[in-house]
C-alpha cells in the first residue's frame, strides 16, 4: 500500500498523495514543508547585506526609473543614502576604526509627487521589511493616540516577528509636517501631538534598544515586550510641508542685499522654490533642531507637470493604463485608450492639483460604468475615447454639484 515517506499516512488518510521516483508525500507534509521554508527564508533574511549582493546607487536609480517618473534629484539622493546605509551594515563588526553614522532621510514635496512610492520601491528592490506609518496618529506617551513605539510594532508584524530581520528594515514616516511645533513658545500649552511626538522620535531615529508591545496599543506592566534595536533601521520621513515655500523665499530674500540683489534674484526659479530647501527652513516650519540633526539627508520632490503626468499614465511598469488593461484582460476584453482621452485626463488632473493621485481618481470615475457592465457582456474590445471621458467627467461633476446643493 502506498504511504507518505515522511509521516507514514496511507492514501486513504490523506487528501492527496503525490508519487515520486522512489517515494510519496502527502498534502499535509507539503504544507508543513512550505511553512518551514518560509520561516527559514525569513530567519536568514532575503537580503544578505554583503557588498557583493548590494546594488550600486546607479542600479537603484535605474530600478526606480522603471516605477517612478521624473524626480531625478530625489532618486539620486535616496539611492546614495540607502547604499551607504547598507554598506554601513555590511562593514559592521569587522573591526574597522571608522564608524559610519546612520543617514536617515527627509523627503519634502506636495501630495501625489511620489514620496511613498520611492521608499516602497527601494524596499521592494532590496527585499527588506518595509512599513509605512502615519505621524498624525502619534501622541506623547500617556495621551489618547498611539505611542511612538507602535511604529516598530508594525515593522515587526511585516517581518513576521523576526527581530533580526526587522532591525535591518526600512520605516517610512508619512505626514512628518503634521507633528511640527504648533507655536513659537512651547511653554504656553503642552503640545502632545506636535513637539511631544518629535521628542519621542529622537531615540528611535538616533538608535537605541526600545521595548515594543508585540500587538501594538498602550504599554502596561503585565504585557510581554520585545526588545528592538533601532540602530540599523533606516528611517525615511516624508511630508508636504504646505507653506514652506514661503519660508524658503523669505530666507533667500534676506540673503540677497546690496547692488547684486536684482542680479541674484534672476537665477531663482520662483515656481519651484522647494529645490532651494535647507535644514533651517524645516526649523522655521516647526521641527525641533534635535530631530533635524537626526535626519541629515534632505531632498525635495517637485510638483508634477503635464508631461510627467502623461508619462505616469502609460510608461511605468505599474502604469494606470496597464493596470486597467490587465483587469479587463482577465475577462478576455482588449482595452485601449485614445491619445486625446489620455491628454484630457491629464488636463483634469492638473486642474485638481493633487498630483498622480488625481489621475487614479479621474480614471476610476471614467471606468466605473465600463467595469460594471462589460464583464457581463459579449464585447471583446473596448476603446476609451475622448467623448466618453468628457461625458463621464461632466456627469461626475454634476452629481457632486447636486450633492453640495
Amino acid at each position: 500500500m502506498d504511504r507518505c515517506s515522511f509521516c507514514g499516512r496511507t492514501k486513504k488518510e490523506s487528501n492527496i498523495l503525490i508519487a515520486g521516483m522512489s517515494g510519496h508525500i502527502c498534502d499535509r507534509c507539503v504544507e508543513q514543508a512550505t511553512d518551514i521554508m518560509k520561516s527559514e527564508i525569513t530567519a536568514k533574511g532575503a537580503f544578505d547585506f554583503e557588498n557583493k549582493a548590494l546594488p550600486k546607487p546607479l542600479e537603484m536609480k535605474n530600478f526606480l526609473d522603471e516605477y517612478v517618473i521624473g524626480q531625478d534629484d530625489a532618486k539620486k539622493v535616496i539611492s546614495v543614502a540607502v547604499y551607504n546605509h547598507y554598506k554601513r551594515l555590511a562593514q559592521k563588526g569587522k573591526g574597522k576604526d571608522v564608524e559610519i553614522e546612520k543617514s536617515n532621510i527627509v523627503l519634502v514635496g506636495e501630495t501625489g509627487t511620489g514620496k511613498t512610492l520611492i521608499a516602497r520601491t527601494i524596499a521592494k528592490m532590496l527585499k527588506v521589511p518595509f512599513t509605512i506609518v502615519d505621524a498624525t496618529v502619534l501622541t506623547e506617551a500617556g495621551y489618547v493616540g498611539e505611542d511612538v513605539e507602535s511604529i516598530l510594532t508594525r515593522l515587526l508584524q511585516v517581518a513576521d516577528y523576526n527581530v533580526k530581520a526587522a532591525e535591518k528594515g526600512i520605516v517610512f514616516i508619512d505626514e512628518l509636517d503634521k507633528i511640527a511645533r504648533k507655536g513659537d513658545n512651547p511653554s504656553i500649552t503642552r503640545d502632545v501631538s506636535g513637539e511631544g511626538v518629535q521628542q519621542g522620535l529622537l531615540k528611535l531615529l538616533e538608535g537605541s534598544v526600545v521595548n515594543v508591545p508585540p500587538q501594538g496599543g498602550r504599554k502596561h506592566p503585565e504585557q510581554r515586550m520585545i526588545a528592538v534595536d533601532t540602530t540599523d533601521i533606516l528611517f525615511i520621513c516624508g511630508g508636504a510641508f504646505d507653506g514652506i515655500d514661503k519660508k524658503i523665499a523669505q530666507r533667500l530674500n534676506t540673503k540677497i542685499v546690496g547692488y547684486s540683489a536684482s542680479m541674484d534674484t534672476e537665477h531663482i526659479d520662483k515656481k519651484n522654490m522647494l529645490q532651494y530647501i535647507a535644514p533651517q527652513d524645516l526649523r522655521s516650519f516647526g521641527l525641533i533642531p534635535e530631530i533635524i540633526g537626526r535626519l541629515p539627508v534632505l531632498s525635495y520632490l517637485l510638483p508634477l507637470d503635464k508631461e510627467a503626468l502623461r508619462r505616469i499614465l502609460t510608461e511605468p511598469k505599474n502604469a494606470l493604463t496597464k493596470q486597467y488593461a490587465h483587469l479587463f484582460s482577465m475577462d478576455k476584453i482588449d482595452l485601449s485608450f485614445d491619445e486625446e482621452a489620455l491628454d484630457y485626463i491629464v488636463e483634469k488632473a492638473v486642474e485638481f492639483k493633487v498630483g498622480a493621485r488625481g489621475l487614479r481618481a479621474i480614471c476610476e470615475a471614467v471606468m466605473i460604468d465600463s467595469m460594471y457592465e462589460l464583464p457581463s457582456g459579449k464585447q471583446k474590445k473596448y476603446v476609451v475615447t475622448l467623448d466618453e471621458v468628457r461625458q463621464k467627467m461632466e456627469k461626475t461633476t454634476l452629481k457632486k454639484l447636486r450633492n453640495i446643493a
